[in-house]
């Protein structure tokens, strides 16, 4: 009988399931979007019972629509969208609140408390982490200090937190496992990653019970079974890795000085730095990268808020394009941009720079520009910000990036990747599954349970879809990345125009 991995790849837009075989290649795929809540300007939340609702169902389509039995499934991998905080009365199953998303900004006002000078030198050194909404400790405290009632049950022992990963897993069990492994722990704020502890100075500080948060576990290891009553049989669950890490793993960059870039709604790109934690002077924020047999490797990660959406930007908002695939036939209809650069700070700027107030711009603006000028400088920022991170990851690690492997949507725009080889000087591999997360998840599971014998053997299983080489001479290359850092001074906040 023929055996997959199922891989749960929960995202901030949409629930997935993905069959993966032996030879790690996708033989089913459903996915299913989900609404997404603003209830005020910066604010973006989730129904968590939605999310679990919808994840079910596509687990359900994908077995159904390719004829497999839950018996096949040798194991499920699970990964999520990061930070996103749940909480949940364990008596009930009900969420409290709606799911406070990643990108949501609720929070800035909870931070602002408490960016002393002490306690955010200490975040960092601990956690590896900046005291920013972007995390899931002060949604905890936002939901505790403003749903009625809350706090005083999280006291008694009746909340449990949880990012999605968590949420999930609780649901599949039935309630019987409340776990998350290092990955998404150490996205927490709340976690000493040095320790491998929940760190009780901040749960003190921020005034949040220990009793509410899940056991922290190995990204790679055998939790337990799925309820009998949701698919029909009983299930292993066996992998568990936060979007950016399993991406990172599914690319195998194993090696220390690996570095992966996945080209989504925004950038996110990490570098394997082994069993050392490098706290960053450059921008950059420390995490864990996963733990497998008790062994923790450590991850420096870089934030780009805006890549593939200033895409849609274009498409939906400026109307200049009908679709993303367009973008890279209006960018090879010129040679350049004509001195035009385009700095999509629509959220403000991620790494390097962390301006939260800092505004999109286009510059360089003259009559001969064009569509495809706009076009082509709007794929071009994408690969200078990536640009930036690298940078910033040389810094901070002495390493020099001789080659980054590439992952997510805007990753098969061939242009956007010859640009970022040429820009950044070095070269850009592309494999022919582009669905890294999810593999990343896959990998993990099966790892545990046998499926796949030991990481040699996943490493044999990617098949490479591209190289790609800089063409660029270095003149041209300094000149560009010139004019790009004079535009970003001119969207940043605290720069005079």
């Amino acid at each position: 009988m023929k055996k997959y991995i199922l891989s749960i790849d929960q995202g901030t837009t949409s629930c997935r399931a993905i069959l993966f075989n032996g030879s790690g290649i996708i033989e089913g795929v459903e996915q299913r979007e989900f609404e997404q809540i603003f209830p005020k300007s910066g604010w973006v939340e989730h129904d968590a019972t939605v999310i679990w609702k919808t994840q079910l169902e596509v687990i359900k389509n994908v077995l159904y629509k390719n004829n497999i039995s839950p018996s096949q499934i040798e194991a499920i991998g699970i990964t999520n969208q990061r930070e996103t905080t749940v909480l949940w009365d364990k008596n009930t199953g009900k969420p409290v609140y709606n799911a406070i998303v990643w990108q949501s900004r609720q929070t800035e006002e909870i931070c602002e408390r408490y960016r002393s000078s002490d306690f955010e030198n200490y975040v960092k050194e601990n956690t590896g982490l900046v005291v920013d909404p972007y995390f899931s400790a002060t949604k905890i405290k936002w939901i505790l200090e403003n749903v009625q009632g809350v706090k005083e049950k999280a006291q008694k022992g009746d909340i449990l937190f949880g990012t999605i990963d968590t949420w999930l897993i609780w649901n599949l069990t039935g309630g019987k496992l409340h776990i998350t492994d290092y990955s998404n722990a150490s996205r927490t704020m709340l976690f000493n990653i040095k320790t491998l502890k929940w760190d009780k100075y901040i749960l003190e500080k921020l005034d949040i019970p220990e009793s509410i948060l899940p056991k922290v576990v190995n990204s790679s290891e055998v939790y337990g079974k799925t309820a009998k009553n949701l698919l029909g049989e009983e299930i292993t669950i066996s992998g568990i890795a936060g979007d950016q890490q399993a991406a990172l793993f599914g690319e195998c960059c194993f090696q220390k000085g690996s570095v992966k870039n996945t080209y989504g709604t925004g950038c996110f790109m990490l570098m394997n730095t082994g069993e050392n934690m490098i706290v960053s002077k450059n921008g950059l924020v420390s995490t864990i990268a996963w733990g497998i047999d008790g062994k923790i490797e450590y991850a420096l990660e870089g934030s780009v808020f805006i890549a593939g959406a200033v895409i849609q930007w274009l498409r939906d908002g400026l109307g200049i394009i009908e679709s993303s695939r367009e973008s890279e036939f209006c960018a090879l209809q010129v040679k350049d941009t004509a001195g035009t650069y385009f700095v999509p700070a629509f959220t403000g700027l991620g790494t390097p720079y962390w301006d939260s107030d800092a505004r999109g711009i286009i510059t360089g603006l003259t009559r001969g520009v064009n569509k495809n000028h706009i076009v082509r400088a709007a794929l071009e920022s994408i690969a200078y910000q990536s640009a930036d991170v690298v940078k910033a990851m040389e810094k901070d690690s002495g390493i020099q990036i001789k080659n980054m492997c590439v992952d997510g949507g805007a990753a098969a725009n061939n242009f956007l990747m010859q640009f970022q080889s040429d820009i950044l000087g070095c070269e850009i591999s592309r494999l022919q599954v582009i669905e890294s997360t999810a593999m990343g998840a896959a990998f993990l599971a099966g790892l545990a349970t046998g499926f796949w014998k030991d990481r040699e053997e996943i490493e044999n299983l990617l098949i490479s879809d591209r190289h790609f080489t800089p063409e660029m001479d270095i003149e041209t290359r300094e000149s560009k990345l010139t004019g790009w850092k004079n535009a970003v001074k001119r969207a940043m906040s605290n720069q005079p125009l």
